[in-house]
């Protein structure tokens, strides 16, 4: 009797008293100990509720039913498909839907019911994938974030394929726990090809000086995850296996790291595309001017053209005692050595390779001012009576020949620039007392 006066009284309800009133009745159908002919009653008409016009009665309905695992499946399937606000609560906490249900509401769900669904207690493998493959980046992020996600390398690869060149979700991602090496080495590519497009976007460069700058800064983020994993050689290896399935184990690359001063990437390098043991090339390595690695290196399928350089780095490693494997800096006495040795012995055949040196002493020279910027800014501040100033040093400023007097300084319609004279005495007093 109760269900038929409350029917009788649904067309009359404002929308916030029905809303009211099917919490409470969801709540004894959940909570209730119901006979079964009322339980029946309330069913059928908590069933009417469903699609009722008002989202305030069905949100009603989705916060009793969320957890509830007594209920009709039906019931918590049919709110999991209504609006997002409604269905995410249901989405985000029903124990009663499954992967393939979850799946489904993945690939019709907006962002935010999409991110409900990734921050389930536990998200399995196949849902994760759906979610890595359809999702919103919203979605990508809270999924990434959620302990109790299961995420397969394979998904998680194809998140960065898709929003890669988000810096919110190569955080997240970045701040998962055991993340593969390998899957840091993407993370950091796609950050620098991110910032690269964006410099070359800045200063204007042609499309093919724009493609080398994103190869230089992928190789260069590859060559110090490479570094940072050197204590495992496993995970290493790892990456050298990625690497080379991706297409991304290039001689370039190697080189890179080599003139870096980390010769372990390259000898993990051959070993892979050798199959020789890592103790024998490491040896063959350290005699670089003997036959054997010549052997090796051309078992290798690596360019011919390059072996001088590899030679000459390697040796240069051992002389100038720089790099490390634990290094991703280029070294500049390291690339001395190998444009010197390959110098020497160019017909012409090796302008690529010394263009392709000089940028690399370049890039280093740049590394090695910025350390001294840095270094410098501090240490000026630390000085006794020190006081920033925003004009040129008084020893660096131009000074008028005497000759012009006070002629020069009126306006004049074609005038020649005066010449910029520098105090050379004023200029070392300064360096000397500082």
């Amino acid at each position: 009797m109760a269900i038929q006066e409350f029917l009788q009284w649904v067309p009359f309800a404002s929308p916030m008293a029905l809303a009211e009133g099917a919490d409470k009745l969801a709540r004894a159908f959940v909570y209730g100990e119901l006979l079964e002919p009322e339980r029946e009653d309330t069913r059928r008409a908590l069933t009417l509720l469903l699609d009722h016009a008002s989202p305030l009665v069905r949100r009603a309905l989705a916060e009793n039913f969320a957890s509830a695992d007594n209920v009709p499946h039906y019931m918590v399937h049919t709110l999991a498909n209504d609006s997002s606000d409604v269905a995410a609560i249901v989405l985000a906490r029903s124990p009663q839907l499954s992967d393939a249900e979850l799946v489904d509401c993945v690939a019709t769900a907006d962002a935010f019911a999409q991110s409900a669904i990734a921050l389930r207690p536990r998200v399995s493998p196949p849902v994760a994938a759906a979610i890595a493959e359809v999702g919103a980046l919203e979605s990508l992020i809270a999924l990434t974030i959620n302990p109790g996600a299961e995420l397969m390398e394979f998904s998680i690869r194809r998140m960065i394929d898709r929003c890669g060149d988000s810096d919110d979700l190569r955080a997240a991602l970045l701040a998962r726990p055991e993340l593969p090496v390998s899957i840091r080495g993407d993370l950091a590519c796609a950050a620098a090809i991110a910032i690269a497009a964006e410099d070359a976007g800045r200063m204007g460069l042609p499309q093919e000086r724009a493609e080398c700058l994103t190869r230089e800064s992928r190789e260069r983020a590859i060559v110090t995850i490479a570094a940072e994993s050197a204590a495992n050689t496993r995970e290493v290896m790892n990456l050298v296996r990625h690497l080379r399935s991706t297409g991304q184990l290039t001689a370039g690359l190697l080189l890179r790291g080599l003139l870096c001063g980390n010769k372990h990437l390259l000898e993990v390098a051959l070993c892979e595309l050798t199959g020789v043991a890592m103790a024998r090339v490491a040896g063959l390595g350290a005699e670089s001017r003997g036959a054997g690695f010549a052997a090796l290196y051309r078992k290798a399928r690596m360019p011919h053209p390059l072996l001088p350089a590899f030679r000459a780095g390697l040796e240069a490693i051992e002389e100038c005692g720089c790099g490390g494997p634990m290094s991703s800096r280029l070294q500049k006495p390291i690339i001395d050595c190998v444009r010197r040795d390959c110098a020497a012995i160019n017909d012409g055949g090796l302008d690529y390779l010394m263009t392709a040196l000089t940028r690399f002493e370049a890039e280093a020279a740049k590394d090695e001012a910025r350390d001294f910027g840095r270094a410098a800014a501090p240490a000026l501040a630390a000085m006794p009576g020190f006081k920033a100033q925003r004009r040129l040093p008084a020893a660096l400023a131009p000074r008028r020949p005497k000759a012009q007097s006070r002629i020069a300084e009126m306006p004049m319609k074609s005038a020649t620039p005066a010449s910029i004279t520098i105090d050379l005495e004023a200029l070392e007093a300064e360096l000397l007392a500082a």
